[in-house]
């Protein structure tokens, strides 16, 4: 076999030692041997168990195996059909073969012969044909065997045994039918039609046609649901695969099944509401489902908006709202991953659908005497869970509620009302009978009591989403007055003022090892900042309206400790104080921001931190949407036991900022902020290329006034030439440092000196291709090289070539001369001449003498031959003796043929 003697090359390359583990190829040898040419039925069935052991115990056996075996069991499966037992024994052993042995002290580098053998099987088409016609063999084994070795196949090959089963006619059918067998066997073919449908669109539609949705369903119904064990994790797997990305798929669900088995699934039976490991694992794997039903399809799909919202709808009809909200919201006692997978549920089904955000807003939780709105109730879980990831899960619900819905972000606001008792002697815990806002409101003061600013932190990012794109929000929260931590420290204070002040407090904090604290409230807070001052002039104008303010701002623009995306969001937070400023206040107009920004860091400078800001992990690593992982067996025991980020726990040396910013700097904020950038840059040069109204020059300044003499006259024209003179000195001063600041970062960063973002693009652009040019340029002097050498090597040769010729020519006019010489001394002894003759008589004699030494030597070589044959044949003359074979009879008649013709020269 052709891929057998491949295989031996492979195996030689890897191990190196041909000769080694040659005592199990031998073995495997015999064996394979035994099965092949045995005549008896057993001895062949015992050849076969042997090697089945030593194959499923040895990495030589294994590796012997695949080397010569394949062609004999094949061989078996093929024509002995009939031999149940040795068929159930081949397979057996084709199972071992594939399997990868676990030795605890192997290396790990280790070449796996097992993944060598899977490669080796799945490469023969036929093979998987004749596989796969087993499965409609009667024998439960045989049938068992079959399917593991096809999930072995597709396990390490999954390509080419896709391509291999589409090709085979009915080949998906056998397969489905196994759905329908005994227990074990439909569990096998269950786990392979998961590995065969996650990526082979084809496989999936042939199996939604062979009706997959009902088999799997019927599965599920048997083994009782969540409560069900692994197959019923394994059958969501399979469904998942079927309608990820799969528009058609979903709609033939929907419209065949429908969705009522699905939810059956995530409703909670009994009253201890137990949750096992693999229960939660099954209720995930459930979620998953739902959410690839809220996606809709792939985004190429032109039917997917359509679709998505078709199924957001007969979801929310089959109260699907209520199962969410009793397993995120409700269940405390569910494992976090199971509550955080069911709150992002809610905000995707809320996400662009009017009828379920009402549905939402409206939905009351808890029993008869205690209820609330399940808002209230998300709210609670945001301040109060110590869990991360559960505060990002609950934080999206509010983010997709608010999105595009004036009505909702109207209604949330209207509740941010202080609560009428003291908001800082009133615990966390008694927030049960307050509203929405007051909840929100009094978690923001309880901040200020304890000095946990990380429940601020969480209430400033549900403000951003109430406030986000609605100007009658904004302004509306604006009027909004917190009552002073004490009596004593004063009147009451506004909320902005407030958040601003908590930003500044959070900087100065640290942990218990003396590093700065709370890493994501600062851009937290930022974020709401920026979102509540974006195109509203009144939140710019409170803002400003203390000097503090801006002060502390463009001290943390400048500040070296804290992180590049908090100079970055403070710096895009100062433009806006730029760009939305309609004040004509002296001192708090965008003029004086501009020029602040100018003296304080420097145009440049400030500039760069936006750069900065762009190139940070955060703004680089963001992603349209969040794409999760597919739920398989793999992956399920990390997802059951999500563990929150510590937040100690900063090790990502690329990644300074902490990591919950991730998923809270969204797609869409990012690209807000960067749309803020480029109208900060061409507000800041539209502000210095106006002069400002003080300085314009009045023409009516400049007449002499009725009454006036000339000596007040030109004491007054005096007085504003000087002023004028002020002006410009200001004005060059300013000019001055801009220059220096250009000059300075244009001799550090050339790139920098494009004012514009197209300039900086088309300098990137020419030194990308500058830098391409000076890699070819290395590239040609190196292939330059290359050859000047060949050709200095070429030379070389050719020298010696010709050195070579030379010698050889030299050689032959020598042998010509010496040949001449000879035929003149020839032609002398035939005359009959002596001058020149040779001592005939002594050359003869040496001759002879020469000739009889190399007779001696060869009659030596060929007596110590002879002996050496002697004594062999005395050696096997014993042996023979004692077989008990006559060794004088066996030896007649041996001599006398070989005399014959000796006898026959002496005759003649």
């Amino acid at each position: 076999m052709d891929l057998a003697s491949r295989y031996k090359g492979v195996v030689g390359f890897v191990f190196g030692n041909e000769n080694s583990n040659c005592s199990e190829d031998s073995y495997v040898e015999r064996l394979l041997d035994r099965i092949s040419n045995g005549v008896l039925a057993e001895d062949r069935r015992n050849a076969i168990a042997e090697l089945q052991t030593i194959v499923a115990e040895s990495h030589a056996g294994q590796l012997a195996f695949g080397a010569m075996g394949f062609p004999v069991l094949m061989g078996v499966l093929k024509e002995e059909r009939d031999d149940v037992e040795m068929v159930r024994g081949a397979l057996e052993t084709l199972v071992s073969a594939l399997t990868p042995i676990d030795h605890a002290k192997g290396p790990t580098n280790e070449v796996q012969p097992a993944l060598m053998n899977t490669d080796l099987l799945s490469r023969e088409s036929e093979s998987i044909s004749l596989l796969l016609s087993l499965l409609s063999e009667e024998d439960f084994y045989v049938r068992y065997y079959t399917l593991q070795i096809l999930t072995a196949l597709l396990t390490n090959s999954p390509n080419r045994l896709q391509e291999a089963i589409l090709s085979i006619p009915r080949g998906i059918t056998r397969l489905m039918d196994m759905l329908m067998d005994r227990e074990v066997i439909r569990n096998e073919a269950l786990l392979l039609l998961t590995y065969l449908t996650r990526e082979a669109e084809e496989i999936q539609k042939i199996v939604v046609f062979e009706g997959a949705f009902e088999k799997i369903f019927s599965i599920m119904k048997e083994e009782g649901g969540s409560d069900g064990g692994v197959v019923v994790q394994d059958c969501l797997e399979l469904l998942n695969n079927l309608l990820r990305s799969n528009a058609s798929n979903q709609v033939l669900l929907r419209e065949t099944i429908g969705f009522d088995p699905l939810i059956s699934i995530l409703k909670l039976r009994g009253s201890s509401y137990s949750f096992t490991q693999q229960k939660t694992i099954n209720l995930l794997s459930a979620l998953e489902t739902i959410n690839l039903l809220m996606m809709g399809g792939s985004e190429a799909d032109p039917q997917k908006d359509s679709n998505k919202i078709t199924n957001k709808t007969v979801l929310a009809q089959k109260k699907l709202l209520d199962h969410l909200l009793m397993l995120g919201v409700e269940s405390q006692w569910a494992p976090i991953a199971l509550r955080c997978s069911a709150l992002r549920c809610i905000g995707d089904l809320v996400a662009g659908h009017s009828k379920n955000l009402d549905a939402l807003s409206s939905k009351v939780l808890g029993e008869e005497r205690q209820v609330e709105p399940a808002l209230n109730s998300i709210l609670r879980i945001i301040l109060r869970t110590s869990s991360m990831q559960e505060f990002i899960a609950a934080d999206h619900v509010f983010k997709n509620f608010c999105e595009k819905n004036t009505d909702g972000q109207a209604m949330l606001a209207s509740t941010l009302i202080p609560h009428p008792n003291s908001m800082t002697d009133a615990s966390l815990e008694e927030d049960v009978n307050m509203s929405f806002g007051s909840m929100l409101l009094h978690g923001l003061a309880l901040s200020e009591s304890d000095g946990d600013l990380e429940t601020c932190c969480r209430a400033a990012s549900v403000i951003t989403h109430i406030l986000k794109d609605n100007s009658q929000c904004k302004e509306k929260v604006l009027q909004i007055e917190l009552e002073a931590p004490m009596p004593s420290l004063g009147a009451p204070e506004l909320l902005l003022h407030r958040i601003v002040r908590y930003l500044a407090v959070v900087s100065s904090m640290k942990t218990k090892d003396g590093k700065p604290g709370y890493s994501y409230v600062q851009p937290i807070i930022l974020k709401l900042l920026i979102t509540w001052l974006a195109d509203c002039p009144n939140a710019v104008q409170c803002f400003l309206d203390s000097r503090p303010h801006l002060t502390y701002l463009l001290e943390l623009v400048s500040s070296t400790s804290s992180t590049v995306c908090v100079r970055g969001l403070a710096a895009v937070l100062l433009g806006e104080c730029v760009i939305y400023n309609k004040s004509s206040e002296n001192g708090k107009d965008g003029f004086t921001i501009a020029d602040a920004i100018s003296q304080k860091i420097g145009l440049t400078s400030y500039f760069l931190k936006f750069d900065e800001m762009q190139r940070s992990f955060i703004f680089s690593s963001v992603k349209p949407a969040q794409s999760h992982k597919p739920l398989t067996r793999s992956t399920t025991a990390s997802m059951a036991e999500i563990e929150d980020v510590d937040e100690n726990d900063l090790t990502d040396q690329k990644n300074e900022d902490h990591p919950i910013l991730t998923s809270v700097f969204d797609a869409q904020f990012v690209n807000f902020v960067k749309g803020l950038e480029v109208n900060i840059r061409e507000k800041i040069v539209d502000v210095y290329s106006r002069p400002k109204s003080d300085v314009a020059v009045v023409p009516a300044e400049l007449e002499q006034k009725g009454g006036e003499s000339d000596k007040e006259y030109i004491k007054r024209l005096k007085a504003f030439v000087e002023t004028q003179c002020s002006e410009i000195q200001k004005l060059l001063g300013r000019n001055a440092t801009l220059a220096e600041d250009l000059a300075r970062t244009g001799h550090s960063h050339p790139e920098l000196m494009a004012g514009s973002g197209s300039d900086r693009v088309q300098v990137e652009t020419l030194r990308r291709d500058l830098q391409e040019a000076s890699q070819r340029v290395e590239m040609l002097k190196a292939e330059k090289a290359k050859i000047e050498s060949e050709a200095l090597m070429y030379q070389n040769l050719a020298g010696k070539l010709e050195s070579d010729l030379k010698s050889l020519s030299d050689a032959y006019n020598s042998l010509e001369q010496t040949n001449i010489h000879l035929e003149k001394e020839a032609k002398t002894l035939k005359s009959g001449g002596t001058s020149t003759s040779p001592d005939m008589e002594a050359i003869k004699a040496e001759a002879r003498e020469e000739a009889q030494k190399e007779s001696e030597a060869e009659l030596n070589d060929l007596l110590v031959c002879l002996g050496q044959e002697q004594s062999k044949v005395e050696k096997l003359s014993a042996r023979l003796s004692e077989l008990g074979e006559d060794v004088d009879k066996l030896l007649e008649g041996i001599g006398d043929d070989m005399a014959l013709p000796e006898d026959e020269d002496e005759e003649d």
